[in-house]
Order: structure tokens, then C-alpha cells, then sequence
């Protein structure tokens, strides 16, 4: 098995944090859309619970897919791609 290069790992490196910047915004919009309405409505505290948690799943979930998602896909690439 052949050593990375510097650059190799900075790709990486850069790789994995866009992975988590885009996870994290993704999964907050994906929280929003559950959850907003809980800030438009006057609604039960039982109902906001329920918001909430349903808004915490799926934004929990649209975090671990965007993050495989960005990573496999970088994975895949490549290594003499141009860039």
C-alpha cells in the first residue's frame, strides 16, 4: 500500500469538513421544515414535542445521508481527475 501525499490528505481533509458543514445545514433545514410550523401556529405542548421529535429524526437522518453521500462520492473519484 502506497503512502498519500500531502495533498492527498488535505483533499481530505477538506473533503470530510464539507461533508459536515453540508450535513449540518442540510439537517437544519430539514428540522425547520418539520418544526416551523410549531412557531407559526399556536399549537399543544404535546404537538410541539412531537414536532420536535420528528424533526430531530429526520434531521438526523438527512445528516448521515448527506455525509455518506459526499464521502462515498469522493471515494469513487478518480485519483487523476484533474483536480
Amino acid at each position: 500500500m502506497e503512502r498519500r501525499t500531502q495533498a492527498d490528505r488535505d483533499a481530505i481533509t477538506i473533503e470530510i469538513g464539507y461533508a459536515l458543514v453540508s450535513a449540518c445545514f442540510a439537517a437544519a433545514l430539514a428540522f425547520g421544515a418539520v418544526y416551523g410550523p410549531a412557531f407559526a401556529f399556536s399549537l399543544s405542548p404535546s404537538t410541539r414535542r412531537i414536532l420536535a421529535v420528528a424533526g430531530g429524526l429526520l434531521a438526523s437522518v438527512v445528516f448521515l445521508l448527506r455525509v455518506t453521500h459526499v464521502l462515498l462520492g469522493f471515494a469513487r473519484r478518480p485519483e487523476n481527475d484533474g483536480g
